[in-house]
């Protein structure tokens, strides 16, 4: 995957090269998130994933790799666990983690693409969240049954709604301690919308043909990896994208990058500065794994030219526009 994509852009003018990430390309002192991502398996195969996740997709986490990523999580003063896949919920551990991260108190996010909840093997799972207090992200790319369905397959748009309308009946989205995001990801070769303008559409249209409410929306712009960067292969939309978000660089968007603030950790335990890298094998210039314990603040970060997705117009990151 690293070797393909580094092909695809090569020619392209260096996003490590450019002042502005000189400047701001270290970690903050003290990273406040640590995203772990507990597997590839996933129920679906999304057109725009970036990690190939799948159904066929062995790699699971297991339960003492997890127990070293709240170790290290408490020694080095994270604020914010952040579990994500794959779908998160089909490592056979996940429930033991949730309820472990809400035992030590820990602030936990869960990124969700929705329709797994519908699955028999999942449907206590909106209670377990409720239970602990978990923060739910969830996937949908568009407020339109076709738009979606293009995008991650026939029928997920209705499951996602019918999910929904769960979490916002154990208090989701209503009350203020059960926090419901969504996530928008562009359906083509463009850059999203304003982030508030999506977000007060999304609210508009779901409340009035669905009845679901929600907190708010991250607007997140398509990293061109994955299958999302094999589609702009196929379709000769690369360079035009790429050209596209280059010509968007936002010099503002670099200083709040997601990596400056946060280390992501395989579902094998290994370090990287985000998701994005994990997809590419960019490991973090950390020594070890996550039981060794390293320090993570101050390290250089692992740039790309896909990283010019995370600075195009206002920012892109797992928490929506950053600029």
């Amino acid at each position: 995957m690293a070797n393909k994509y580094a092909e695809r852009v090569k020619d392209f003018p260096s996003f490590a090269d450019r002042a502005e990430c000189r400047k701001f390309g270290a970690a903050l002192p003290s990273p406040g998130t640590m995203q772990v991502n507990i597997g590839r398996r996933c129920n679906l195969a999304c057109k725009h994933c970036h990690m190939d996740a799948g159904p066929d997709r062995a790699e699971v986490m297991r339960k003492d790799i997890m127990q070293a990523c709240l170790e290290a999580f408490e020694k080095r003063d994270f604020k914010t666990l952040d579990i994500t896949g794959g779908a998160p919920e089909l490592n056979p551990d996940f429930p033991w983690l949730v309820r472990e991260a809400a035992r030590r108190r820990i602030h936990t996010i869960v990124r969700t693409n929705l329709t797994v909840l519908l699955e028999s093997d999942f449907a206590a799972f909106p209670a377990l969240y409720a239970e602990n207090g978990v923060e739910i992200v969830a996937s949908l790319p568009y407020y339109a049954e076709a738009d979606t369905d293009r995008q991650r397959g026939k029928g997920v748009f209705s499951a996602s709604i019918s999910a929904l309308r769960r979490l916002n009946d154990l208090g989701y989205g209503t009350k203020p301690k059960l926090a419901l995001r969504l996530v928008y990801n562009p359906g083509g070769a463009f850059l999203p919308a304003n982030q508030e303008s999506l977000a007060a559409e999304f609210r508009k249209k779901l409340a009035a043909s669905h009845n679901i409410a929600f907190n708010n929306l991250y607007a997140i712009t398509n990293s061109p990896i994955g299958r999302f960067g094999d589609f702009l292969d196929r379709s000769g939309n690369l360079t035009g994208y790429m050209n596209r978000l280059i010509a968007a660089f936002n010099p503002a968007a670099v200083e709040n990058m997601m990596c400056r603030n946060q280390i992501s950790v395989d579902w094998d335990g290994s370090l990287y500065d985000c998701d994005f890298n994990i997809a590419l094998g960019l490991k973090a210039a950390v020594p070890g794994r996550i039981r060794d314990f390293p320090a993570f603040g101050g390290r250089g970060i692992v740039f790309g030219n896909h990283c010019y997705a995370c600075t195009a117009g206002a920012g892109s990151s797992c928490g929506g526009a950053t600029a």
